[in-house]
C-alpha cells in the first residue's frame, strides 16, 4: 500500500471518528510471503480495508485478535505459525494465551505482528445554556486536563479556555454529534432547556449523562420527561444532581465533583452519591467498547 493512500486512509478513518486497527509484521522466520513492514487495516467491523500481509492464510486470525484489540484498546504482539494440519492443531492444544497462533498452511514459516488499535479520543461534550458561567468554565479546562477531547454545544459561548470544538446552538442534536458509548454528556442549562435537551440525550448511547440541577428543579424535571415518555432505563441512569457528594461549593469544586463522577463512571466504579429526593438511585456502568 503506497504512503499517501494509506495516509489518506488513516486520516479518513480518524475524522469520521472510527475505531481501527494497524497491524504491521515486525519479524518473519522461514518460509512466509510476508515481508517486515508490510501492513493491513482493519476496520472495526473487522473488514481488511488496505493493505496486505502476504496473503490471506494469517489475515482471518489477526482480525480475531484485532477486534479484541478495539473492545479492550490493548496493543499486542501475536506470533503467527504457517505449518501443517498436525502441527496446527497440537499447537492450538499447547497454546495459553493468544501470543501463538497456528495457522494450517504449506509456507511453513512464522511471522510477528504488531497489532495497534486505534480508538478515538473519549470526549466530554457539555451543554451550556449560554453567557458567562464559572462553572462551565471550570469544567471545559479540567476535562481537558484530563485528557478529554472537550466539545461545547452553546447558544453563546464565553469561555477563556477554548474547547477542542464549539458549536454555537440551543439545539442538542446527538446523532449529529455522533455521541456514542464512549462519550460523556454534562448538562449545564438552567431551566427552560432542561427537559428538552434530556429527552434528545436520552436518544444518545452516551455512556454518561450528568445534569447539574436543585433537588427541587430535578423532580419537576423528571416528572416532564416521564410525561414525554422518555424511557425510565435513562432516567435511572441519569446522574443528577450531577457530582461526587464531596462537600464542593465553588465552580472549580463542584467541576472537580462532577468529573470525579465521569472518570468513575469510565472506569466501571461505582462512587458515592446523594440521590434526589423520592428516587432511588441506580449505578449503570454502560459497557465500554
Amino acid at each position: 500500500m503506497k504512503a499517501p493512500d494509506f495516509a489518506s486512509l488513516l486520516s479518513n478513518l480518524a475524522s469520521r471518528r472510527e475505531p481501527f486497527v494497524v497491524a504491521t509484521v515486525t519479524r518473519t522466520e522461514g518460509s512466509t510471503l510476508a515481508k517486515v513492514g508490510f501492513k493491513i487495516v482493519i476496520s472495526q467491523g473487522g473488514d481488511i480495508l488496505g493493505g496486505t500481509l502476504g496473503g490471506g492464510c494469517p489475515e482471518g486470525p489477526v482480525v480475531e485478535v484485532a477486534e479484541r484489540a478495539m473492545g479492550d484498546g490493548r496493543a499486542r504482539v501475536v506470533r503467527i505459525h504457517l505449518v501443517d494440519a498436525a502441527t496446527a492443531v497440537a499447537g492450538f492444544v499447547r497454546a495459553a494465551g493468544e501470543e501463538d497462533i497456528y495457522v494450517e498452511t504449506d509456507c511453513g514459516g512464522t511471522l510477528e505482528v504488531f497489532i495497534e488499535p486505534m480508538l478515538p479520543t473519549e470526549r466530554l461534550v457539555v451543554i451550556g445554556q449560554g453567557g458567562k458561567d464559572d462553572i462551565e468554565e471550570a469544567v471545559v479546562r479540567m476535562g481537558k486536563e484530563l485528557g478529554f477531547e472537550v466539545v461545547v454545544v452553546d447558544p453563546m459561548p464565553v469561555l477563556q479556555n477554548a474547547p477542542d470544538m464549539t458549536i454555537e446552538s440551543d439545539v442538542v442534536d446527538p446523532e449529529a454529534l455522533g455521541i456514542g458509548k464512549k462519550d460523556s454528556v454534562v448538562v449545564l442549562t438552567k431551566g427552560e432547556r432542561d427537559a428538552g435537551v434530556l429527552e434528545a440525550l436520552s436518544r444518545s448511547k452516551a455512556r454518561f449523562v450528568g445534569f447539574l440541577a436543585s433537588r427541587s428543579r430535578l423532580q419537576k424535571n423528571l416528572e416532564e420527561l416521564r410525561s414525554r415518555g422518555v424511557p425510565e432505563a435513562f432516567l435511572a441512569a441519569l446522574h443528577a444532581p450531577v457530582g461526587l457528594d464531596i462537600g464542593a461549593k465553588t465552580p472549580a469544586e463542584l467541576a472537580l465533583a462532577i468529573l470525579g463522577e465521569v472518570v468513575a463512571t469510565k472506569y466501571g466504579k461505582y462512587v458515592p452519591h446523594k440521590p434526589a429526593e423520592g428516587r432511588e438511585r441506580v449505578a449503570v456502568s454502560r459497557e465500554r467498547r
